[in-house]
């Protein structure tokens, strides 16, 4: 078993020793809108307060750009808390983020076509 100051507290037999909404206080949403391929990055401010083991490992990931979804998967944590954990760290000035850009109209009759098309193939 790993210690609890070593990193996320898992168990290699029994998993996470901690349940999900225990990080996050109970919390199940954000202080700001995140979308799950929003970038989020770190600005090299110092947060203000106290930080969980696992702010300070969402902090780490965040050196360089990436999706709140990827921060997400490495904490083996649900989106919904670490979109909580983010936004506690956009509060305090640590990260900042960037929306999704889409290169492509969303409401595309062509691309919606395609995705419709995808989706019966799989089925």
């Amino acid at each position: 078993m790993t210690a609890a100051g070593d990193g996320p507290w898992l168990d290699d037999a029994a998993g996470r020793l901690v349940r999900p909404f225990t990080v996050s206080n109970g919390r199940t949403r954000p202080t700001i809108a995140l979308d799950l391929m929003s970038q989020v990055m770190a600005t090299g401010a110092t947060p203000l307060g106290y930080l969980g083991p696992e702010h300070e490992q969402a902090l780490d990931l965040c050196r360089g750009p990436v999706s709140i979804a990827e921060v997400a998967a490495h904490l083996k944590l649900p989106a919904a808390v670490t979109k909580v954990l983010l936004s506690d760290l956009v509060d305090c000035g640590a990260v900042t983020t960037k929306p999704p850009e889409f290169h492509h109209n969303p409401t595309d009759r062509a691309l919606l076509e395609a995705v419709l098309d995808g989706l019966r193939r799989q089925l």
